[in-house]
């Protein structure tokens, strides 16, 4: 019997007319998406494709699949599927949305320039994966954590040193910067992070400028709840990625 393989293509939304109108444009944006939103029916189609490719009406007759979704697929946008644990019998599949591509470990960084920025802006920024749970890397902004706030020392919640420390790693991740300096975050919160939520931290560069011989970038930054998919928190950051040379040098 084949094995199911890996396969791409363009992403349809045949629900337009629903009455779910989180699959048209206009209310989708409203609630922080960037358009119109495949059916999760569809999305689970496409997760089930490589086996109907192998296996045709025997996995019709027979087979059985579970489905997650925990992304949003968009209209006319390509997407990916990998297939790993791949056997004569069954598989294990993710999609990818080229625009939410995740940054992989093994991911190579380019340092920072202004070209390199510039080509970031264009073709946008790696999104990052987090998990909020007594291991990240904050997990309390005093040296002892009871004296928190009672959202964070008491309910567990991710304090802000932790929420907003994520568009750092987010930027870090994608481009090599040292030194580098953190200046001002924008944010708005939308609902509580709670412990051991998965995050998911998407990020485009909003602006790149010059000043006093510094590099600066402003970086806009959504957190979702990976398995929600509801927004978390917006936040925009404003950074200087490039210090001007010391005097002397």
């Amino acid at each position: 019997m084949s094995i199911p393989q890996a396969w791409s293509a363009e992403a349809f939304n045949q629900a337009t007319k629903s009455e779910n109108r989180i699959h048209s444009d206009e209310i989708a944006k409203e609630y922080g998406f960037r358009g119109a939103l495949v059916p999760g029916v569809t999305v689970s189609a496409y997760l089930i494709h490589p086996a109907v490719a192998a296996w045709g009406e025997a996995w019709l007759e027979r087979g059985r699949a579970q489905v997650v979704v925990h992304s949003p697929v968009y209209d006319r946008e390509m997407f990916r599927v990998d297939v790993s644990k791949a056997s004569p019998s069954e598989y294990e599949a993710e999609l990818f949305d080229p625009h939410d591509a995740i940054l992989g470990r093994d991911f190579e960084r380019p340092k920072a320039s202004r070209k390199v920025m510039e080509h970031r802006q264009r073709d946008g920024l790696l999104a990052t994966r987090a998990r909020w749970n007594d291991t990240a890397e904050i997990t309390s902004y005093l040296r002892d954590p009871e004296r928190m706030a009672a959202p964070f020392s008491k309910l567990g919640f991710a304090n802000p040193a932790f929420v907003l420390g994520l568009t750092n790693w987010a930027l870090a991740g994608n481009v090599k910067m040292s030194p580098w300096l953190h200046l001002q975050t924008d944010s708005q919160n939308y609902r509580p992070i709670a412990a051991n939520t998965e995050l998911v931290v998407e990020s485009s560069i909003a602006d790149l400028f010059e000043k006093k011989g510094h590099e600066f970038i402003d970086v806009d930054m959504n957190i979702f709840d990976r398995a929600t998919e509801a927004l978390a928190t917006s936040v925009r950051l404003r950074a200087i990625y490039k210090l001007r040379p010391p005097s002397g040098t």
